[in-house]
């Protein structure tokens, strides 16, 4: 078929203005679809729950990397005292605030607590570490075998190291190793002055149940450290514990769920000799206060345990009835 030059000409500008529409439309798509992508902080969590297929013969890597920029959420502090396996990215420096209460002896009146608080750098997307200084408060009353202590000082200081074994977004699920060295010149239990010097260690697994809702993570800890008191006397002790928990995602500002905790305290730093143990269940959440801002947190109660030679229910002579965290997050 052929066209005269007045129908040709007539064409030409059809097509043009039909590129330049088109043009504007996809402008202004992409600008709002940037727009929406920033209004959510990248820590806490993603506004999109639906991941684009990756392109034929895209990395999985790449992929997954996709998918977590694209609707995934940071599980470190949504499960309460148990932690997920996500570190943050590389480059990302982290304030965190961290407080625990613990609650109530068999007789008496008892509150001991600490803070701790820690400057975290994100080195790469698999290695972080996270100095810290901790202080502590003990309000101690009428219990048999503690002294009466009504105490606020500087406890001591640590030094955490992450280190990302398995990312759960390429692998069915993800493996975090922790250690954190430490010092402290107060006891936590009694508040009274002591040289101590420990180290914690732990597995951190978890997994996405459902996809951008159901979260779950399995926690196994192991801690052991040296005190010398006052006369010069050295003491060892260890502790294992193993924490498990589910959180479900209400919206991308809140997270609720439950944890159970269950632990057991030993003479002698090597899990020597069992000394008790506690079974502690308590509600969590996740909450993004503001942009970069998040508070997590905790309340559990030993639901059951008992102390080595003591006939009497839960140990409370190792442990506390009831133990409280509450967590504050602020990413430069």
């Amino acid at each position: 078929m052929r066209f005269s030059a007045k129908s040709s000409a007539l064409w030409r500008q059809v097509i043009v203005k039909t590129g330049l529409t088109l043009g504007v439309v996809s402008a202004v798509g992409l600008s709002a679809a940037i727009a929406r992508a920033e209004e959510r902080p990248s820590w806490l969590s993603y506004a999109s729950s639906v991941s684009p297929a990756a392109p034929f013969g895209q990395p999985r890597a790449a992929a997954a990397a996709a998918k977590h920029d694209a609707d995934d959420v940071d599980t470190e502090h949504i499960f309460g005292f148990s932690m997920g396996s996500d570190i943050g990215k590389a480059g990302e420096v982290e304030l965190e605030v961290e407080n625990i209460g613990r609650f109530g002896k068999r007789f008496g009146s008892y509150f001991g607590g600490g803070t701790l608080a820690q400057m975290k750098f994100v080195l790469t997307d698999r290695f972080r570490v996270a100095p810290g200084v901790s202080f502590g408060t003990n309000q101690i009353s009428d219990i048999p075998g503690m002294a009466n202590n009504h105490r606020s000082a500087f406890a001591g200081a640590s030094m955490e190291f992450r280190y990302k074994v398995l990312d759960r977004n390429e692998m069915p699920f993800g493996l975090t190793v922790h250690a954190a060295p430490g010092w402290s010149r107060v006891d936590d239990a009694t508040g009274i002055d002591q040289l101590s010097y420990g180290s914690e260690f732990a597995a951190l697994i978890d997994k996405e149940l459902i996809e951008d809702r159901l979260f779950g993570t399995i926690n196994f800890w192991f801690s052991a450290g040296s005190a010398r008191d006052l006369a010069n006397s050295w003491t060892h002790a260890s502790d294992f514990a193993v924490h498990t928990a589910l959180s479900y995602k209400v919206n991308s500002d809140l997270i609720i769920g439950g944890e159970a905790r269950y632990v057991r305290a030993y003479h002698g730093a090597s899990l020597d000799n069992l000394a008790g143990n506690a079974l502690f269940i308590g509600p969590t959440f996740s909450v993004h206060l503001a942009k970069n801002i998040g508070l997590s947190g905790t309340w559990s109660t030993q639901v059951a345990g008992k102390a080595i030679n003591d006939h009497n229910r839960y140990d409370l002579e190792h442990f506390e009835r009831h133990e409280a965290l509450l967590r504050l997050n602020y990413l430069f």
